[in-house]
């Protein structure tokens, strides 16, 4: 079976005098469905590679593959396109657009997806009511709480059918309950066929997965498998 994601032997050195060298050699897989969990010390990569594997960054060397797709011989159009449409993304900054209402901030999403019109309406309704925010369509994102911008990263990320989910923290700013909301949409994810990758300081993330790795001296060293 081809895994949703494939990095190989990949490396990134930043060419700062001196160069500094984050990822040394990581290789992993994820296959569909399956939740993957990457821990490690700030300052670890942790980031950079979940950007490398998101089309958002490029590796120094190795190869990373979507679908079985060498997303290095692809052109900026290409990368766009792929990431749009098989890839979910969850950032740590949530990347709320502030002077947009929620549910603008959702249907630019599924414009940039190319989901048709007449489909964008039932998916934000949708998509809100399963983080909890269908009393706040009409709120502007600023005026959202840090947690709210977190529920809506989420839901922008499930929002169009991705085939990879990445998220970065996606719990970081919840409390127990919505943390526990977003960690069972994540399940439903995974056991439609989506990969799962979650960069996480949580225990409780770590304990949810199916697999962690830790992330240590630019190497990902596979932990514990549930």
């Amino acid at each position: 079976m081809t895994p949703v994601l494939r990095a190989f032997d990949v490396h990134k050195t930043y060419r700062t005098d001196p160069p500094v060298r984050v990822l040394t050699g990581v290789d992993l897989e994820l296959q569909a469905g399956e939740r993957v969990a990457v821990v490690g010390r700030s300052g670890s990569g942790k980031s950079t590679f979940l950007n490398i594997v998101g089309l958002l960054d490029t590796p120094t060397s190795g190869r990373v593959e979507v679908l079985g797709q060498h997303t290095g011989s692809l052109s900026a159009r290409e990368r766009d396109r792929l990431r749009a449409h098989t890839l979910g993304f969850v950032f740590q900054e949530h990347h709320v657009l502030g002077h947009r209402t929620v549910t603008e901030n959702l249907e630019i999403a599924t414009s940039i997806a190319g989901t048709p019109r007449t489909q964008r309406g039932a998916l934000v309704d949708a998509a809100l009511a399963r983080v909890g925010l269908s009393g706040r369509q009409q709120a502007l994102g600023r005026l959202l709480s840090g947690g709210e911008k977190q529920r809506l990263a989420v839901a922008r990320a499930v929002l169009s059918g991705p085939r990879l989910v990445l998220a970065d923290e996606p719990t970081g700013n919840l409390d127990p309950e919505n943390a526990e909301n977003v960690l069972a949409l994540f399940d439903e994810q995974a056991a439609a066929g989506v990969a799962v990758l979650v960069i996480t300081h949580d225990d409780r993330i770590a304990a949810w997965a199916d697999r962690t790795v830790r992330l240590h001296a630019g190497r990902l060293e596979e932990g514990a498998r549930r």
